[in-house]
């Protein structure tokens, strides 16, 4: 049956681009001041960079806005030199998505009460970008025609514990169906039922809603944090602003957009949560971890199996298959090992396997813990 939208007026886009994260898990490349955000993980420009230029077909460049931190923020700044500087929002302290969205929704409703905003993150991968902005601007559409939250659902390939799921409800048409629930980062049981079950796709973490949506959800949601996003956001563009921002953003609940809001709207029920999903059928990717990377450079390589990724001088391989090696300035011999993972920089080396690879993040606690500040 298809959907109905009452029509409003044309809006302006502004994509948020959530910049924030540390990207531990591609530990020793990424380091506090040059997190995989700021990395050339899939090609010559950095997974920012390319984040930034397939959005700006759809939307002006004085039209997007930066969320991160202050480890990267004079780097993106630097690689993102046609972004308003004061579009650049330095977070005091992490708290997640729901503050850094928030924030910007908040700011947003009082520049444009008419704003539609997009939700990206800096760090992911899509491998057909025109349909990525096909799909993007029906998203935007559904957004400006009422109090529409629209996220993008990539249909699962395997039982996947470290991804969000959407469960969908009714089909609307083609390309569009209702959100009947939310489920954040499942046990291996439940991920298998998910994909099993066939009406379920992982949580993309690309939202797009209209800043008056998202802040009357806050408000409503997240109300405890609420008041200090607005009294923040009220200061934006005057002298007060950081200090605002010093004093209240550490005062927010840590909290992501998907515990936040998404999950308590769709306990209203599918039919009244206005939550809808759009399937993203356009090559999506994370790259989550070194095994992610692995399997996205290894799909482009000639050949099916035990392909090795190299990135590097020169290695040599000698019975040994399903290897990513990264080192630039070193020779490498890899004989007899298999699905290793293996990155050289200038101060450190990792060693690990391809499937305990999410694990590297404790490599950095470990550091932290031990005070070797120089490494992390």
């Amino acid at each position: 049956m298809p959907v109905c939208f009452k029509l409003i007026m044309k809006s302006a886009f502004y994509p948020v681009i959530l910049a924030g994260g540390s990207g531990t898990r591609f530990w020793p490349r990424s380091r506090r001041r040059r997190a995989k955000q700021v990395l050339a993980l899939d090609g010559k420009q950095t997974m920012i960079q390319k984040t930034v230029e397939r959005l700006a077909p759809v939307s002006h460049e004085k039209d997007f806005w930066i969320i991160t931190n202050e480890f990267v923020g004079d780097e993106i700044q630097r690689q993102l030199p046609s972004i308003p500087p004061k579009q650049m929002v330095i977070e005091p302290e992490p708290r997640n998505t729901a503050p850094a969205i928030g924030l910007a929704a908040f700011i947003l409703e009082r520049i444009d009460p008419a704003s539609i905003i997009g939700m990206f993150p800096a760090d992911h991968v899509i491998a057909d970008e025109k349909k990525f902005r096909k799909v993007l601007q029906r998203a935007i559409e559904i957004a400006g025609r009422g109090e529409n939250i629209v996220v993008m659902g990539v249909r699962p390939s395997r039982a996947e514990t470290g991804y969000g799921y959407i469960e969908t409800g009714d089909k609307l048409d083609q390309e569009l169906f209702r959100v009947r629930r939310f489920t954040e980062k499942p046990n291996q049981q439940r991920a298998e039922e998910f994909v099993t079950a066939g009406n379920y796709y992982w949580n993309s973490g690309i939202f797009v809603w209209s800043a008056r949506t998202l802040t009357r959800a806050l408000r409503e949601h997240l109300s405890e944090t609420t008041p200090y996003l607005e009294t923040i956001a009220a200061a934006w563009g005057t002298r007060d602003f950081e200090k605002k921002l010093g004093q209240l953003y550490p005062k927010c609940e840590n909290i992501s957009i998907d515990y936040a809001v998404l999950e308590p709207r769709s306990a209203k029920g599918e039919h009244s949560s206005n939550l809808y999903c759009l399937p993203a059928d356009f090559g999506w990717n994370d790259l989550g971890s070194w095994a992610a990377l692995y399997e996205h450079h290894a799909a482009a390589l000639p050949g099916t199996n035990g392909r090795n990724v190299v990135e590097g001088k020169d290695v040599y391989a000698v019975n040994a298959t399903g290897n990513y090696i990264y080192a630039k300035n070193k020779f490498v011999a890899a004989v007899g090992v298999h699905n290793l993972v293996v990155v050289e920089t200038d101060d450190a080396i990792l060693i690990t396997t391809r499937e305990q690879s999410q694990d590297v993040g404790k490599v950095v606690k470990y550091l932290n813990d031990k005070k070797m500040t120089d490494l992390v």
